[in-house]
C-alpha cells in the first residue's frame, strides 16, 4: 500500500513539473519601437495586443518614440550601448542609412525559402525597399501623396466636384476662381516638406540623384537645377506669389491640414495616410472632402508615386530566439486581414493583392472612393528609378536643404536658379562625406 502511494506519489509530482513547465515557461519578450501618433497609435496599441493574445509565447511591448527620425536615431543610440529593441517601425528614406549601420538583419536572411509569398505583395512596394536585390526590411505602412479638395466648395465656385483638377495649370485656376469668389483665403495648401518636391520629381520621370537615384552606386551629386525641377519649383512660386498657396511652415502638417479643415484653403495635398481622418473631419466642419492623383503639369507624361511611410526593421540580437521571434511579429503585421485593418483605420494603402481582394470583394472602393485614389496611383506607378525612389544617406539632412531651398525662392533670397544650384552643392558636400565614413 505503501509502495502504491509513492508510485502515485511520484507520478503526480511528474504531472505537476511537465504541467509547471509548460505554465511557467518564460515568453520571449520583444520591444517594438513605433512613429505612429495620434490616434493611429491606439490602433498599434491594440494590433500589439491582438499579437500577443494569438502568440501566448511571445510578448511584445510598444512604445511610441516620437517622429520617424527620433525613433531610428534611438534605436541607433540603443543598439550602440547594447540595448537595442527588438524592431522598429523607420521612414523609407532611412532604408540606406539602416543598411549602411550593421545594426539590422536582413529581413530576408531570417526566412527560409517559400516562407512568405511575394508574389502577394504589390510591385512598386518591394521595389522601394530592396536593396541591390535584397529585402532588408518589411514593408508596412505604405504612402503615397495625393490632393484633397473640398467638393462643396467646388460646387459653389460652379467647378465640377465630380472632376478635380489633375494638373498644375488646373490647381492654379480652381485656385484663382476660388479666392476671386471668396469662397477661401487661398486655393491651395501643403506643408513645405520635400516629399511633394520629390513625388512630383519621380512622377515626371526625373531622378533626384545620381547613380540612377543612389541605386547603381551611393549617389553624389543632385538634380535640383533640372529643367523639370526648376518647372516645379516655378509653379510652386507662382502659386505662392498670387496667393493661390498658403506657407504652412516647414514640415508642419498640422498647419496645413488646419488650412484645409477651417476651410480656410480649398485643396490640400498630403499623406493616403489621412484619407480617415480629414473625411471625418470634414464631415464633422459640413463639408464633403474628395480626392485625386498628385497634379503635374499639362502635357507631361504621368510615371507614378515613389513609396512613402515606413518599414519594419529587426536588430541584431545575440539570442537568435528573439530575432526568430521578431521576425513572426512582422510576418503577423503584414497578414492580409491586418493589412485590411490597418488600411481602414489610417488609409495607407494595403501592401498585399489578397488583402485587396478582401477589400474589393467587400466592395469598400465603391463604397469609399476616397481610398481608391492612392491605390490607383499606385497601381498605374511605371517601374522605373525615379519612382523607386532615390537610395541615399543622410536623407534627413538632404530634405532639409531642400526646405530651406524651396523658402528661400518664396523669400525671394535670389533667383531660383542660383538658389538651387547653391542647394545641389550642398546636397554634394552632405553626400560625398557620408560616402567617405561609410567607404
Amino acid at each position: 500500500m505503501r509502495k502504491r502511494f509513492s508510485f502515485v506519489l511520484l507520478l503526480s509530482c511528474l504531472f505537476l513539473n511537465i504541467f509547471s513547465g509548460i505554465v511557467l515557461a518564460e515568453k520571449i519578450e520583444l520591444s517594438f519601437w513605433h512613429a505612429m501618433g495620434g490616434g493611429t497609435t491606439g490602433v498599434i496599441q491594440r494590433m500589439v495586443e491582438d499579437f500577443n493574445y494569438t502568440h501566448p509565447d511571445i510578448e511584445v511591448s510598444v512604445q511610441y518614440k516620437g517622429s520617424y527620425r527620433e525613433t531610428v536615431n534611438a534605436a541607433i543610440a540603443a543598439a550602440r550601448q547594447g540595448t537595442p529593441p527588438s524592431v522598429i517601425q523607420s521612414f523609407e528614406v532611412g532604408t540606406r542609412q539602416n543598411v549602411d549601420s550593421g545594426i539590422f538583419v536582413p529581413f530576408e536572411d531570417l526566412l527560409v525559402e517559400g516562407e512568405v509569398n511575394w508574389d502577394d505583395f504589390l510591385d512598386p512596394v518591394l521595389n522601394y525597399y530592396r536593396v541591390d536585390g535584397k529585402l532588408y526590411s518589411m514593408p508596412f505602412n505604405s504612402s503615397n501623396a495625393i490632393l484633397y479638395y473640398n467638393k462643396d466648395m467646388f460646387a459653389k465656385a460652379g467647378l465640377d466636384p465630380g472632376n478635380p483638377p489633375t494638373t498644375f495649370e488646373g490647381i492654379r485656376e480652381a485656385s484663382q476662381l476660388i479666392v476671386d469668389k471668396g469662397l477661401a483665403k487661398t486655393g491651395t495648401t501643403w506643408a513645405l516638406h520635400s516629399w511633394f518636391y520629390e513625388e512630383w520629381m519621380a512622377n515626371l520621370g526625373q531622378n533626384l540623384v545620381n547613380k540612377e537615384n543612389g541605386r547603381a552606386g551611393f549617389a553624389d551629386n543632385a538634380y535640383l537645377t533640372s529643367d523639370k525641377s526648376l518647372r516645379i519649383i516655378k509653379w510652386w512660386k507662382e502659386l505662392y506669389d498670387n496667393g493661390l498657396w498658403v506657407n504652412a511652415g516647414i514640415e508642419n502638417w498640422s498647419q496645413a491640414r488646419q488650412n484645409f479643415v477651417s476651410k480656410q484653403a480649398a485643396m490640400l495635398i498630403t499623406s493616403t495616410s489621412s484619407v480617415t481622418s480629414l473625411s471625418n473631419e470634414g464631415r464633422g466642419q459640413g463639408f464633403e472632402v474628395g480626392t485625386a492623383p498628385m497634379p503635374i503639369p499639362e502635357g507631361q507624361e504621368r510615371n507614378g508615386a515613389v513609396i512613402g511611410g515606413a518599414s519594419l526593421w529587426i536588430l541584431k540580437n545575440k539570442d537568435e530566439t528573439v530575432e526568430q521571434a521578431a521576425k513572426e511579429f512582422v510576418k503577423w503585421m503584414s497578414l492580409p486581414e491586418n493589412q485590411v485593418r490597418w488600411h481602414k483605420a489610417t488609409g495607407y494603402f494595403p501592401i498585399r493583392k489578397s488583402a485587396v481582394d478582401l477589400l474589393k470583394l467587400e466592395g469598400w472602393f465603391e463604397d469609399y472612393p476616397n481610398y481608391k485614389t492612392a491605390f490607383e496611383q499606385l497601381q498605374s506607378t511605371k517601374i522605373v528609378r525615379p519612382t523607386q525612389g532615390a537610395l541615399i544617406g543622410r536623407f534627413a539632412e538632404v530634405r532639409t536643404i531642400i526646405e530651406k531651398a524651396v523658402e528661400a525662392v518664396l523669400n525671394d533670397n535670389g533667383s531660383i536658379e542660383d538658389i538651387m544650384e547653391q542647394a545641389n552643392k550642398d546636397i554634394k558636400k552632405s553626400l560625398e562625406e557620408y560616402n567617405r565614413v561609410i567607404k
